[in-house]
This record gives C-alpha cells, sequence and structure tokens, in this order.
C-alpha cells in the first residue's frame, strides 16, 4: 500500500547552537550481550540482545532485564531468538521485533507465547504501540511499515527507504526515514520535520513537541518540533554505537544501548 500524500517542507539541515546536554549517571560493566533497544516499563528496564551479528537468524538472542539504576535483574529472561531488536508492551504481552517475526512473550510467565510471521518481511527493526494497542513494525530492508491488529499484520507503508525508528503517539506515527525524520497522520500524510547526520534509530518524545533521536553510529541529537536540531552526544570517536534509545519522561533519564560496546549507559537531559 502506497502513502496516499507527501508533504515535505522546505529546508536543508539545520544545526542550531547548544540548549540542551545529557549528563552521564551510570553506565553497565561490558557483559550485555549486544544490547539493541531499551524499553523502560516502571521499575524494570527491558534489554533486547542481539548477542551475534545484527542480521542473523542464529537463535543467540534474547531479552534481559535491568533495574532503572542500571543492576543486572536477568540476562538470560527470554533465549533463543534471532537478533532481536525493537520492542512494545500491550497489557501483560511484551512484543520484540526478531527478523522476520514478531515475537509475543507473557511478561508475568516470562515465556514465548507465539511467534507472528510476517511472511513477506526481509529485516524487521523497530516497535511502536499506540495507547489503542495498535503495533507498528518497521521492516528495515525491506523498506516498509507494517501495521498489527490482533495480532494479524497487514502493510501499512510501503517504499519506505531505510526506515527504522517508529513512535506513535496519538493519530500521529513519527518515522526515522533513513536521516530525515517525518511525520505521517492518520491519513497517511507525511510531513518533514527534521533532518540529520546519519540514518535515525532510536525516536523518543521529551512531551512538549520536541524529540530525542538517535543514529546507530554513535549520535544522540535533539530535534525541536520546529525542524531545529541540536547535537548532544557523539560516541563514533570511542567506536561506541548509540542504538534504540528508551526514555523516561518524568526523570528525564535516556538509556542508550550502545550495541558492540555491550553495555548500557544512562544519562540525565539537562
Amino acid at each position: 500500500m502506497k502513502f496516499l500524500l507527501m508533504v515535505f517542507v522546505v529546508g536543508t539541515l539545520n544545526l542550531t547552537a547548544q540548549e540542551h546536554k545529557l549528563e552521564k549517571i551510570w553506565e553497565t560493566d561490558s557483559v550485555i550481550a549486544t544490547p539493541e533497544s531499551v524499553l523502560p516499563v516502571k521499575d524494570i528496564l527491558y534489554i533486547s540482545l542481539i548477542d551475534g551479528a545484527g542480521w542473523t537468524s542464529d537463535g543467540q538472542g534474547g531479552v534481559g532485564k535491568l533495574t532503572p539504576d542500571g543492576k543486572i535483574i536477568d540476562t538470560v529472561w527470554i533465549t533463543g531468538l534471532n537478533a532481536p531488536k525493537g520492542m512494545g508492551i500491550v497489557d501483560n504481552r511484551l512484543y520484540v521485533a526478531d527478523m522476520l517475526e514478531v515475537i509475543v512473550i507473557d511478561i508475568e510467565k516470562g515465556k514465548i507465547e507465539k511467534k507472528i510471521k510476517i511472511d513477506s518481511a526481509k529485516g524487521l527493526n523497530d516497535i511502536t504501540v499506540t495507547d489503542k494497542g495498535i503495533i507498528y513494525v518497521s521492516d528495515t530492508r525491506g523498506n516498509k511499515i507494517w501495521r498489527l491488529q490482533n495480532d494479524v499484520a497487514e502493510l501499512y507503508l510501503d517504499s519506505v527507504t531505510n526506515v527504522n525508528g517508529l513512535k506513535a503517539i496519538g493519530d500521529n506515527l513519527y518515522i526515522g526515514w533513513g536521516k530525515t525524520f517525518v511525520k505521517a497522520n492518520a491519513q497517511k500524510q507525511i510531513t518533514k520535520i527534521a533532518e540529520v547526520l546519519q540514518q535515525i534509530d532510536g525516536i523518543e518524545p521529551v512531551g512538549n513537541g520536541d524529540f530525542i533521536l538517535t543514529a546507530w553510529m554513535g549520535y544522540i541529537w535533539y530535534a525541536y518540533a520546529d525542524g531545529r536540531v541540536e547535537t548532544l552526544l557523539e560516541t563514533h570517536q570511542q567506536k561506541k554505537n548509540t542504538a534504540d534509545i528508551g526514555y523516561d519522561q518524568q526523570k528525564r533519564i535516556v538509556y542508550v544501548p550502545t550495541f558492540n560496546g555491550k553495555t548500557v549507559v544512562a544519562y540525565s537531559l539537562k
């Protein structure tokens, strides 16, 4: 299914002066097996663990749990996955993007409940959940976005080149479309918000209309609603990645999985 309309605001990359910063709070030891995504829920940080190559179906991946202050609860809570990445929660179920399937985990039991196979998927990546329990999952290698309702997948958007990060807010779906940060409304009309230097991985709303964006290569940006972009952190010089972040709006804490760095880092947004 093609999108109905694209309305791109004319403009180029607009880097702005530093108004915000990240202050490091803690970092785990280098014992987290290739963490790709962090999902903070109440008193637990769920971590997707690739534990191997980023796009290989090797059964080595899983999901681990940390406390909000970085203490390890369980690094083998769920095992046997294939390069798991984005996550989302609906009631007692944790949904995980796992290459060609969406894995559904019963949180209370700590067990895989079912696997939703998406037949034409090529490489599922991020997941976001609406307040109505509708799930969107990006297919980075297939350049598509899928929608799951009642655990049934349907194509939502096609030809979304290098799509990765997703975030559903109300009736809008915010999308990392390569290096371009866009919004799709309920009618699938696409509006450009901002442009960054690398392909967008994590997307988290600050709560005031602005967003924090990351790129896997080692960049974190503050993206204003008016399209301005501010660099918060660069870790690529240290060869430390910044993958699919989690964010606690109340505490203003950003949780960063460092992928090949094998740590999770917490920063305070100032």
